[in-house]
């Protein structure tokens, strides 16, 4: 063996041109413990497939909550555009129809009480959004 040449045995640092055994975090004597790789791709396949549920869960709540908001503007544009011929009231169901010429007008007669193609009843909330009133 080479004077240079320490055995595997000996913990020498080259760097430093020390001996370093006590300042190593790890065993280095041959009756140390073995240094075992733990397996984790259990753990990570687990926990993939629950962050990918959870995530999942999430976008399908968004956009469940986006469709019911596109829903809500279709029918605040509908009201709106709609004809009618007095100030509605905060609080107040009104109910939408369509007339001969197929244009959506609003109306504060019940469906009950007439005879016009229905189409909804709508509350105007204290935001000035008209909501469906489901029947």
């Amino acid at each position: 063996m080479s004077d240079n040449k320490k055995p595997d045995s000996i913990v020498f640092n080259e760097e430093t041109q020390g001996y370093d055994a006590a300042l190593k975090p790890y065993g280095t004597n041959i009756g140390a413990p073995a240094i075992q790789v733990t397996d984790n791709s259990t753990w990570k396949t687990r926990n993939i497939n629950k962050a990918n549920k959870q995530i999942k869960a999430k976008y399908l709540e968004l956009k469940a909550e986006y469709e019911k908001m596109m829903k809500e503007l279709e029918y605040n544009n509908l009201v709106y555009n709609s004809r009618y011929s007095f100030e509605p009231l905060i609080g107040e169901t009104y109910h939408l129809y369509r007339d001969k010429n197929d244009q959506p007008f609003l109306s504060i007669i019940a469906p009950s009480n007439c005879n016009f193609d229905y189409i909804g009843s709508f509350l105007l909330n204290s935001e000035l959004i008209w909501k469906k009133v489901e029947e």
